[in-house]
């Protein structure tokens, strides 16, 4: 059996169908993810959900455990990772209410941990193509069957926030051809890579950011007011994802983090063994 990882929202979980629903309270070698897990089974696959921001949005995006939530993910038996997360368009055919399923990213955070390999073990992981390119076809389909505007493809430009992007930052992406901005795609992509994860993005289009110069400039109210509308479409959309997911075996994920060690399996001490013992096993680098 599959089982399907969903970091986004609260709501997302209120799928018709969903079976055998339980919640989980993971601890992890870093910490604690933003909630509990729910997770249920859907047809033959089962699901695991995650609020980033925790239950009533309590954690602002530069304040998430982002390698607690993926590892937790992980250490539950995901065999795929799918998130869900409010953009805004840098473009003007992608409009509000318009979803993307971006392929590419530019990472602007600036404080934010991204990496499992930061003490004890070095990796190098590639990612020149950070998502799954199955998974990302079958969210694009899952996407195209809710009747949804689906763009396939773009660029996601990742901001530390809380705070929107000023006018000018607005017109500088811009002019770097991105189609989204954002500020919680990374480092999810990037750690769900190490954890070796089959992983796309979901990018809920909510507002024009501040570059339109005929559309209102982004404020908290636009945004919660289109998704609200975008909801229903990302969780319909996880549910036809459900009962197409691809093979994960298939995945440039697979063998990532243990393909790039470099430190010797000698030279390993005993407490990044047992750190991460959930992603390489107690063996290290074998």
């Amino acid at each position: 059996m599959h089982t399907l990882a969903v970091i986004g929202g609260s709501g997302l979980y209120d799928i018709e169908g969903l079976v055998d629903v339980s919640e989980h309270a993971v601890d992890t070698p870093y910490g604690k993810p933003s909630d509990t897990i729910v997770s249920g089974t859907l047809g033959d696959t089962r699901l695991l959900f995650l609020p980033r921001h925790g239950r009533g949005h309590r954690v602002a995006p530069h304040a998430i455990n982002f390698r607690a939530n993926v590892s937790a993910m992980k250490m539950l038996g995901a065999t795929h990772l799918v998130t869900v997360s409010a953009v805004g368009s840098m473009k003007e055919a992608i409009a509000p209410g318009h979803l993307v399923v971006a392929d590419q990213f530019i990472d602007l955070t600036k404080r934010r941990v991204s990496t499992y390999f930061d003490e004890g073990v070095v990796s190098h992981v590639s990612f020149a193509d950070p998502v799954c390119a199955q998974l990302a076809a079958a969210l694009a389909d899952a996407a195209g069957r809710t009747g949804a505007t689906v763009h396939r493809g773009g660029t996601y430009v990742c901001i530390e926030g809380p705070a929107f992007s000023t006018r000018a930052e607005s017109f500088l992406y811009r002019s770097w051809g991105v189609s989204v901005i954002g500020m919680t795609a990374m480092p999810e992509a990037r750690l769900a890579r190490e954890a070796e994860l089959p992983y796309s993005v979901l990018a809920l289009a909510t507002d024009y950011d501040s570059w339109h110069e005929s559309e209102a400039d982004v404020d908290v109210a636009t945004v919660v007011a289109t998704l609200k509308k975008n909801v229903s479409l990302a969780r319909d959309t996880i549910a036809h994802l459900a009962r197409a997911l691809p093979d994960p075996t298939t995945s440039r994920a697979v063998g990532a983090a243990r393909n790039g060690i470099m430190t010797h399996d000698s030279a390993i001490d005993a407490g990044a063994r047992k750190r991460l013992d959930w992603l390489l096993g107690a063996s290290g680098s074998e």
